[in-house]
């Protein structure tokens, strides 16, 4: 089967994994890399492809692209490339705006394009594996808590990290949401920096996600409840392990899991589905759905925040 034609338009922290994978794939072909700041141009000498200082100069060379820019951005350039027939991955989130993701996805089915959004989780082989032996999920608690970096200064953390939870659990829990109180506060940006929020499904699912980037220490962890049964999965580092109510005694045991670095299994899927042409049809509603979410829960702090400021500027606090 003929190789994609791939470009990365963003090589700072993340698109240069993405350049590096392509470059690797067996279906791929790396045609070229992209970034506004000329010093990543030695990105594109190591692997031995042109650099392009415009995106739009990359559009002719390719037929996919990774777009890993700042979140303010995905939507300009993604637009560009849906719009020219050119398959997409976009990096989580899918855009700022629901009306933004809604105006991709439409451009996807218009001009048959594979719409994809970095949500990496779903590729985590941990995930996958414990995703087989979930039934009838009741609790799910999740932290994703990590170090300040002033790189991401465009959104706050619901955006920059909650957001992988938030699609997760989103996929897990196939309920409407019946209900849920979020809370956050602004430490060392404009946006909220460390965020809480209780979802509560009308199957009876409950779901309690915290994301923080004020944290010393990388966290990503998923607790599980179901029936007779407590599973405990570390993302990072792709163990996990299952509590058994066995009589009046609990069992604990690990989880089986080949190790699999997720990044690679979400862009070699992509390239999969360009050459397939599985994913024409189905451009990432999913991502769309997490976004509108997020936009929720954003706006739920937004009011919480509003709230404790009047109370302390009235004395009640």
């Amino acid at each position: 089967m003929k190789r994609v034609k791939v470009g990365v338009v963003g090589v700072g922290h993340l698109g240069k994994e993405h350049a590096r994978i392509y470059s690797q794939l067996e279906h791929a072909e790396l045609c070229g890399i992209c970034d506004i700041d000329p010093s990543r141009s030695e990105k594109a000498e190591e692997l031995g492809v042109p650099f392009f200082p415009d995106f739009k100069k990359l559009a002719d060379q390719v037929e996919a692209v990774s777009v890993s820019v700042p979140t303010a951005s995905h939507y300009p350039v993604a637009e560009y490339f849906l719009s020219r027939g050119i398959h997409t991955l976009v990096e989580k989130p899918i855009t700022k705006t629901l009306e933004e993701a809604d105006r991709l996805i439409e451009l996807a089915v218009k001009n048959r394009c594979v719409l994809r959004v970095g949500h990496i989780e779903r590729f985590n082989a941990g995930f996958k594996t414990v995703q087989k032996i979930l039934r009838n999920v009741r609790f799910i608690e999740i932290h994703r808590l990590g170090p300040f970096t002033p790189r991401i200064n465009d959104c706050g953390v619901v955006l920059d990290l909650m957001i992988h939870d938030i699609d997760i659990v989103l996929g897990l829990i196939r309920s409407e949401i019946e209900s849920m109180d979020s809370v956050g506060i602004s430490v060392l940006t404009p946006f909220e920096d460390i965020a809480n929020v209780r979802l509560r499904f009308k199957n009876g699912c409950i779901a309690d996600l915290t994301a923080s980037r004020l944290t010393p220490e990388r966290q990503r962890k998923i607790r599980i409840f179901q029936e007779n049964a407590y599973i405990s999965l570390d993302y990072g580092a792709q163990a996990a392990q299952i509590f058994r109510k066995e009589g009046a005694s609990i069992t604990r045991d690990d989880i089986d899991i080949q190790k699999e670095e997720p990044l690679r299994n979400e862009l070699s899927d992509f390239i999969s589905a360009v050459q397939s042409g599985a994913g024409i049809e189905h451009p990432d509603i999913e991502a769309r759905q997490a976004l509108k979410l997020a936009i929720q829960i954003i706006d739920q702090i937004k009011a919480y925040q509003e709230k404790q400021l009047s109370a302390i500027q009235s004395g009640q606090v």
